[in-house]
């Protein structure tokens, strides 16, 4: 089967995180969509569910507007495509962006590593248009956007842990561009 080629509007990122936990505590995080703009608030402005999904997850379908570091904003519906395990999972993303993710988690002593697999082609015209002159900045925008994230989680995942009413947990990262956000 011949492979297509790939465009100056695709991308393909691989991030590695590294956490202090466990795989349960992870997927309990990563694995509910809908509480992503509670502990990740730099990149997910508004987590609208659409549908439930099955007890495993797949099915669960949100509509999404997220950012990054740079001033523009992306709309997006993902929904989970295979079951949410302690291995891991899948997604596919449709609208701004379209393509698919892999979210796996192996244990590693007291650490869980966390390897997301983020394979999309941009749609949005803004990008579409310029990914073949800006697609270094794009793709920073992206490193920076998953590097909140894994600061993030690591926040939640200290959260968590805290006696109810501590405050000894700062809050995660807040979005840049707050005008941006609104849009």
């Amino acid at each position: 089967m011949a492979q297509r080629k790939a465009k100056s509007t695709d991308y393909a990122f691989v991030t590695v995180w590294r956490v202090a936990g466990t795989r349960e505590e992870v997927v309990n995080i990563l694995g509910n969509a809908a509480a992503l703009k509670q502990w990740w608030p730099a990149v997910y402005l508004t987590v609208t569910p659409v549908a439930q999904g099955g007890p495993d997850g797949v099915g669960a379908t949100f509509d999404l507007h997220t950012k990054g570091w740079l001033p523009y904003t992306l709309r997006w519906r993902l929904t989970i495509t295979e079951p949410v395990t302690l291995d891991g999972f899948a997604l596919t993303a449709e609208g701004d962006l379209n393509g698919t993710g892999r979210w796996t988690f192996e244990t590693d002593g007291p650490e869980v590593v966390i390897t997301y697999d983020w394979r999309v082609s941009a749609a949005k015209p803004l990008l579409r248009r310029l990914s073949w002159l800006f697609k270094p900045a794009f793709s920073a925008n992206h490193h920076w956007a998953m590097a909140r994230g894994e600061e993030s989680l690591k926040l939640e995942l200290r959260r968590r842990r805290s006696p109810a009413g501590s405050t000894n947990v700062p809050e995660p990262p807040k979005p840049t561009f707050a005008r941006w956000a609104q849009r």
